[in-house]
């Protein structure tokens, strides 16, 4: 067992650390400069998008212990990029004193989709039905009553963007999803079909004061995130049970931060998707489009300022994913050029190390100014399809 002696520097009083250094720290590292934070990030490349923005750095890969014992020094708290953290040798840290936001305990449940699915139906809240892979016999496959073909598999921990995720269509892929992965770490889904996909992203404080940013919808392409708009254009009720379904994880977990809930929503109700414990790509239109940020919230919580409210400055935003392409396309260059002649939108650029295809390298946002709904989404639909004929959206294939 690792025997770590802690020294906290009692002078960073409000001294921010992240576990991370990709495109969520590089905002919040931008929404500290504008509190006059400081914010280190922990991550094992000079070169990763948050190192420019971060007042400091402790160059060490994320999932080294020792790196993190060295970013806990530094801090009065550390938060995370991602949910994909050791909690067991993060929880000797905070044995010896290190403050992490959110608590390991208030994210154990929530690193894993396994353990997600069964908090969910502990707290009785709607979610696809669903059963442990390993449920499942080689010699005797059976699905539970009412379930068909398609089926969505997903592994427990580590998939995003469509990664470890897997549409199986019949009893061979099934077969052979079980001889090729370690199944006590999958799930299987009964396949939802949805009129939209929905996300909320969602604050509590310190004090126990909840901020919660327009319920959005999201538009995927190969299950990666093509767009964003806000607000969606559900009934009251909607959004007043997705309001309720995340106050309520909150408060059960005692969870303090940001945390971010996608939803699927059709005839059969509201139903939770995934939960990400962390700020989140739908949320990036706060940015320009809300009295604060998600990564404002972020930020004001871990340093223990009061949060300000989070309403739309504007009736609507949108927000567009950039995705890398395969080398064969137009000149990066021309492209952001291209984008960047859009004056009534801000470009996000990630400054990343390579254009590798279908990897997120930034995002452009677009302020709506029609009350009308049905004018905005028309608005909105255009832009995307403008900005699509200048940077289409590719996702490679997974094997």
């Amino acid at each position: 067992m690792r025997n770590f002696a802690l020294s906290i520097n009692k002078k960073a009083d409000r001294t921010i650390g992240v576990v991370g250094g990709g495109q969520l720290a590089l905002m919040l590292a931008q929404a500290a400069r504008e509190r006059g934070i400081d914010l280190i990030v922990q991550t094992g490349s000079r070169t990763d998008p948050a190192v420019s923005q971060a007042s400091g750095l402790v160059l060490s890969d994320t999932n080294d212990i020792n790196g993190t014992k060295k970013l806990v020094e530094k801090c009065k708290c550390v938060t995370f990029e991602n949910e994909w953290i050791d909690l067991d040798a993060f929880a000797l840290l905070e044995e010896k004193g290190a403050s992490f936001i959110p608590s390991l305990e208030a994210i154990a449940p929530l690193v894993d989709k396994l353990s997600q699915r069964k908090l969910l139906d502990n707290l009785n809240i709607p979610g696809p039905d669903w059963l442990e892979l390993s449920s499942l016999k080689i010699n005797d496959m059976k699905l539970p009553n009412g379930w068909k073909f398609p089926l969505m598999a997903k592994t427990g921990r580590g998939g995003y963007d469509g990664k470890g995720t897997k549409v199986i269509q019949n009893f061979k892929q099934l077969k052979e999803l079980l001889l090729t992965v370690d199944p006590s770490n999958w799930l299987l889904e009964k396949w939802v079909d949805y009129e939209k996909e929905l996300a909320l992203v969602i604050s509590r404080d310190l004090d126990g004061k909840i901020n919660s940013f327009p319920l959005t919808e999201t538009s995927q392409y190969k299950q990666v995130c093509d767009w964003v708009m806000a607000p969606v254009d559900t009934p009251h009720v909607v959004k007043a049970m997705a309001y309720n379904v995340g106050a309520s994880l909150l408060r059960e977990l005692n969870y303090v931060g940001v945390i971010a809930i996608e939803f699927f929503y059709g005839i059969d109700g509201l139903l939770v998707n995934e939960i990400a414990p962390r700020t989140h790509n739908s949320a990036h239109f706060t940015i320009e489009a809300c009295t604060s940020s998600q990564f404002d919230q972020q930020v004001c919580i871990a340093a223990g300022l009061p949060t300000p409210s989070t309403e739309l400055k504007v009736p609507g935003a949108l927000m567009v994913n950039l995705l890398g392409l395969p080398r064969e396309r137009d000149d990066l260059n021309e492209r952001l050029k291209k984008l960047r002649e859009f004056e009534s939108a801000q470009l996000h650029w990630y400054s990343k190390d390579d254009e590798t295809p279908g990897r997120k390298l930034g995002h452009i946002t677009l302020s709506l100014y029609d009350r009308d709904i049905e004018l905005r989404r028309i608005k909105a639909l255009d832009f995307i399809e403008k900005i699509r004929s200048i940077w289409p959206i590719y996702v490679p294939e997974i094997d």
